[in-house]
């Protein structure tokens, strides 16, 4: 399976444009509204926020997502995320999607809506049909175009997110291979502890495939990916992901699993683990990723709850931030983890680029070079890796440290 990284994002796959704008919604001197757009109708897929408190945009896209099952374009605002809005806030939903159909020529119910920002404020609607009408006006398929609009979803996040990649697939027409490309964007900074995804990921995609196929592909590829990430243990109210797929790489359409679905599900892996650890490494404040990997688990799940326990300790995240190699923190968020294991048998370390210490084994703290292991926590990413010595199961999850900055940022984040 060949999967190459390539510059770009959501316009990098055929037939893809990108649109941005500052349309005013909250903040001043920088656009704040995205548009996507494709030139044929896609497949869509989505997964979204476990919250019970569900904002206005994720009601509207869960329903197109299940109940039309394609869609054309997608339009996002930072700044107010038109959740606990009732009524009001789904009106907003609909004429902002009217106003694309009639600026795009689409229909309304193919337009997906997106928002990020503050709880509890309505739109400035006029603003934001505004901002349709005039990014309508200026959709481009070059790779900037869907850069800017990367940058236009931001809220707290301090750079933009996005990723691209290629593959093969049999060509439609029987004759050879065609080159199929994914490319992706997420925003997504603090609030952020997913049970299903990101705060607002858009993937676009050329690639032909069954809309059930796409979806369960997406289902399954979160789990390892967004779903492993928590910067702050709180989930939002807006978390989406969104796939859309045209088909106008012409591949032969992918209408079962085998060989051709296991590298689209593979290609789809690499973009949302990379969107994933990009907005882990930029939490709120936050001066390092942490990576945590569990091998020699028992089931994948007990991986999976081992690496995120670590990851989503307020006590690792603060010795990360002092640079203090204080693997008890460590220890005691696999503890208590909701898994049985043996402690004296685990092996913990902290590994860097260059150098690893082993923190722990047979049951006791081992001595280590204070100064390396303050070089280590030194690194941009602090990677630490714990094997349970139970089965051949391996997850990995990423977080970041906890800063001053995070409570400063939080502190005033509505005023």
């Amino acid at each position: 399976m060949m999967i190459n990284g390539i510059p770009g994002g959501v316009t990098a796959a055929k037939g893809f444009k990108a649109a941005c704008c500052a349309a005013g919604i909250k903040y001043t001197g920088r656009t704040d509204m995205a548009m996507l757009f494709s030139e044929a109708p896609c497949a869509v897929a989505g997964t979204f926020t476990t919250n019970v408190v569900k904002a206005a945009p994720v009601l509207w896209d869960r329903r197109i997502v299940k109940e039309v099952g394609k869609a054309q374009a997608v339009v996002v605002n930072a700044g107010i995320a038109n959740a606990a809005t009732g009524a009001t806030g789904m009106a907003m939903c609909a004429q902002t999607a009217q106003c694309a159909s009639e600026a795009l020529g689409i229909p309304a119910d193919s337009v997906l809506v997106g928002s990020t920002g503050v709880i509890g404020p309505n739109l400035p609607i006029d603003r934001i049909c505004a901002g349709v009408t005039q990014m309508a006006a200026s959709l481009s398929d070059t790779l900037s175009a869907g850069t800017d609009a990367s940058r236009a979803i931001m809220t707290t996040d301090t750079i933009n997110k996005e990723c691209a990649v290629t593959f093969e697939l049999p060509a439609a027409n029987g004759e050879g291979a065609v080159t199929v490309t994914l490319g992706g964007m997420s925003k997504g900074s603090g609030m952020i502890h997913p049970n299903m995804c990101t705060m607002l990921g858009y993937v676009t995609t050329d690639c032909a495939i069954d809309r059930a196929l796409l979806q369960k592909a997406l289902s399954e590829v979160v789990t390892d990916t967004f779903n492993m990430v928590s910067v702050d243990g709180d989930t939002s109210t807006n978390d989406t992901l969104l796939v859309m797929a045209n088909g106008l790489a012409g591949n032969a359409t992918i209408a079962e699993e085998g060989e051709a679905y296991e590298l689209f599900k593979a290609a789809l892996t690499a973009v949302c683990r990379d969107l994933a650890v990009k907005m882990a490494g930029d939490g709120e404040g936050a001066t390092h990723l942490i990576e945590m990997t569990v091998t020699g688990a028992d089931t994948k799940e007990h991986a999976r709850m081992l690496a995120k326990s670590v990851i989503g300790s307020s006590l690792v995240k603060a010795m990360v931030f002092g640079k203090d190699a204080n693997c008890g923190r460590v220890l005691c968020a696999l503890g208590y983890a909701g898994v049985d294991f043996d402690p004296a048998v685990i092996e913990l370390y902290l590994a860097g680029e260059e150098q690893t210490l082993c923190f722990y084994r047979d049951g006791c703290v081992q001595a280590f070079d204070e100064d390396i292991a303050l070089a280590l926590l030194s690194e941009k990413k602090v990677a630490f890796t714990c094997d349970m010595k139970m089965g051949d199961q391996t997850a990995t999850a990423w977080g970041c440290d906890l800063t001053y900055d995070y409570v400063k940022i939080n502190g005033d984040y509505r005023t």
